[in-house]
């Protein structure tokens, strides 16, 4: 579960017959405190890839921008690939099964507020993601 600030404009892409994926970066902040003996301890963010698939990705596109705070319950998945110079790259991601926005919506849109549920895909990360 993460609450964080979506930090750039999520992309969307379509695959296989329509299906959306959605990719965003989300911020999480640890506050800083002081301790005991007066030391300062700074903020601390660190930074998440998130993947939602189908109607979630679809509820990004439009609601979700840069700055945006929202909810996100997923999966933590690992992934490998090869960069373009053949080296072995290593990510991780996380898979969301829900996610609310949390950011108060603008007078002249609607949101949707409401946990949504998303399928699984039937293909591995590295068969259907085109980022």
């Amino acid at each position: 579960m993460l609450i964080g600030n979506v930090g750039q404009e999520p992309e969307v892409r379509y695959v296989d017959q329509g299906v959306a994926v959605a990719r965003l970066r989300l911020a999480t902040t640890e506050r800083g405190y002081t301790l005991q003996n007066g030391t300062q301890v700074p903020d601390h963010t660190d930074w998440h890839n998130v993947i939602l698939w189908r109607r979630m990705a679809e509820i990004v596109e439009k609601y979700v921008h840069k700055g945006d705070k929202i909810y996100v319950e997923g999966r933590i998945r690992y992934t490998t690939y090869d960069d373009k110079q053949g080296q072995r790259r290593y990510a991780t991601e996380i898979w969301a099964d829900n996610m609310e926005l949390l950011s108060p919506k603008p007078a002249t849109t609607t949101s949707a507020n409401e946990p949504l549920e998303a399928p699984q895909p039937d293909k591995s990360p590295e068969e259907v993601l085109p980022f």
